[in-house]
């Protein structure tokens, strides 16, 4: 177990004293990896009219959705992934909704980005969601069985935005539209670039992207087989400091 410092944020992120915890909402991200000499890693300007991280840089993703739970696709997380999600959560969260935060990255990467990461499938997938319906028109299916967890951060209780975030990772080889191209995204957004790691780091990065980014370098440092069977750390707060659990 390991302890770090906290990061100062805005002061309307902060709760006033006497105030109840805000209960943290499900949230998936998603950091893609391209693959090369020096891998990069997809990231993003937050527009300065956001609450929560204005102007940060950060990956994409966002809340889960009722739908990405519901969502039925012929294809599943790898077995070490789905026991290592279990093992951060509470026994009664069901496999459909930590199947769903994955599915939550991709559908909020698509939304936030236009990329579309997926396998090619002529299966049909019905919903009435727009947003996957238009995933789905690229004639795919979402790359879960090459999406890996590695982190879970659950925001401090005395800021007024919380999230309980999962983080995912997966390679660029499953991205099926032209990675140069990312001018379809809704626009929050901003400033999309592929970065390497140290050019990540020189943006500025909340505390837990800086964090994550330094545990994406020790999985890329492993063996690609081994990268699904490490460890994942858990982030949270106890009394205004961050205590991280490898799980």
């Amino acid at each position: 177990m390991r302890r770090y410092g906290t990061t100062p944020g805005k002061p309307e992120e902060y709760r006033s004293k006497g105030q109840q915890a805000v209960t943290p909402k499900d949230a998936a991200t998603l950091i893609i990896v391209k693959q090369g000499d020096q891998p990069r890693l997809l990231l993003g300007k937050r527009a300065m009219t956001h609450k929560f991280m204005p102007g940060k840089f950060v990956f994409p993703g966002g809340r889960l959705d009722y739908v990405d739970q519901r969502l039925r696709v012929p294809v599943e997380i790898q077995v070490p992934v789905m026991e290592r999600l279990r093992r951060h959560t509470q026994a009664r969260t069901s496999d459909a909704k930590l199947r769903g935060l994955a599915l939550a990255a991709v559908r909020e990467t698509f939304e936030e980005t236009g990329l579309v990461l997926g396998t090619p499938s002529k299966t049909k997938v019905l919903t009435r969601h727009a947003g996957w319906r238009a995933f789905f028109n690229h004639g795919v299916m979402p790359p879960l069985g090459s999406m890996d967890f590695i982190a879970r951060a659950i925001t401090p209780p005395y800021r007024t935005r919380r999230f309980d975030t999962r983080f995912f990772m997966v390679f660029d080889d499953v991205i099926h539209s032209d990675p140069t191209v990312m001018s379809a995204g809704s626009g929050e957004l901003l400033d999309l670039h592929w970065l390497t790691l140290q050019e990540a780091r020189e943006t500025d990065l909340p505390a837990i992207t800086r964090m994550v980014i330094d545990i994406v370098e020790k999985r890329l440092a492993l063996p690609k087989p081994s990268q699904m069977e490490a460890a994942a750390p858990f982030v949270r707060f106890i009394k205004s400091k961050s205590i991280v659990s490898d799980l």
